[in-house]
């Protein structure tokens, strides 16, 4: 099986506790659905700079800043976007970005 990279762009911040309660519980569910496909569930990410090929920075990231990761195995690019399909993000308004992870 190949790995792949989901990479999550945007989505809304919960404003309440029990927002936040039910989007861990989707969360969780979406990973208890894929059980040991799911290689590392990853992390959301803080702000970012990118390093442009002058060598300059940009503070704010990017034109599509990453907000979080996970490594997820599937059997293909159409099972690893089957998968990204149910990521409780999209619902939050955000997106996935999938790539397959080459072994070096």
């Amino acid at each position: 099986m190949a790995k792949y990279l989901f990479v999550y762009h945007g989505g809304s911040k919960p404003e309440s506790d029990a927002e936040i309660a039910a989007i861990m519980d989707a969360w969780g569910q979406w990973f208890g659905s894929m059980g040991s496909a799911v290689v590392d569930g990853g992390n959301p990410v803080g702000m970012s700079s990118t390093v442009q090929s002058d060598g300059s920075v940009v503070d704010n990231g990017g034109a599509n800043p990453a907000s979080g990761y996970s490594l997820i195995e599937a059997s293909s690019l159409d099972d690893a976007l089957a998968k990204a399909k149910g990521c409780p993000i999209l619902q939050a308004g955000g997106t996935v970005e999938v790539a397959e992870a080459i072994d070096m």
